[in-house]
């Protein structure tokens, strides 16, 4: 018997005891997942179509490894800009050990979880005599509620300049308290993935390298 399952947008030819390496699915290693998107069910001749899935039907699988794909590099080149960038990407990747093909609603001999997407990893919480030592709330005071940096003295710079900036995002960008250049250029790791999340660009300050520009402009 073999089946055809969907995830991570992708389509899988699977039968009992074959791996496969799909995208990152959350899970520790020896969890058993089921992957309920089955397109295709195939017993010799017989084979069961899904419109678009085959009802019913769900594939066992265990989580063997977790791991990353080889490194990509991706090359941006804009003739006569001088712009040039240059970044790596490693898709995180998740080896499953198929274990059984089910029909007719039958479930796992093994109890089976509903695979996730692999969750962002937490910060690490810090102990309770740093905790002590941090800041607190009181120096976000000059902070205005929904932003994440205070309003810095002085003229606003364009922000417009940075690749990528329109007028929309620029004020998303202020309405955050980011208004010049040393701003951008001054971001910690924490201030990225803090303006990440708020603007859910997914990595799009370290992709087109808004610390450089923004260091560069910041020089006038």
């Amino acid at each position: 018997m073999y089946a055809v399952v969907k995830t991570g947008g992708k389509q899988y030819r699977v039968a009992v005891d074959e791996r496969i390496t799909v995208e990152r699915l959350e899970g520790e290693v020896g969890d058993m997942l089921t992957l309920e998107d089955v397109l295709m069910v195939g017993e010799g001749e017989a084979v069961e179509v899904g419109a678009p899935f085959v009802e019913g039907a769900s594939v066992a699988a265990e989580l063997v490894e977790q791991s990353r794909g080889k490194k990509i590099i991706i090359f941006k080149k804009k003739r006569r800009k001088h712009y040039r960038r240059r970044n790596g990407h490693r898709q995180d990747l998740t080896v499953l050990r198929i274990r059984e093909i089910l029909t007719g609603g039958k479930k796992a001999s093994k109890a089976a979880a509903k695979p996730k997407a692999a969750a962002k990893p937490k910060a690490e919480a810090k102990p309770a005599s740093e905790k002590k030592a941090a800041p607190k709330a009181a120096a976000k005071a000059d902070v205005p509620a929904g932003a994440l940096f205070a309003k810095p003295a002085g003229e606003a710079d364009d922000l417009k300049k940075i690749s990528g900036v329109g007028p929309v995002l620029e004020k998303k960008l202020n309405d955050l308290g980011i208004y010049t250049f040393a701003q951008v250029a001054a971001f910690t790791k924490d201030d990225i993935a803090n303006v990440d999340n708020a603007l859910s660009f997914k990595g799009r300050i370290e992709r087109d390298n808004w610390l450089s520009q923004a260091a560069e402009l910041a020089k006038g």
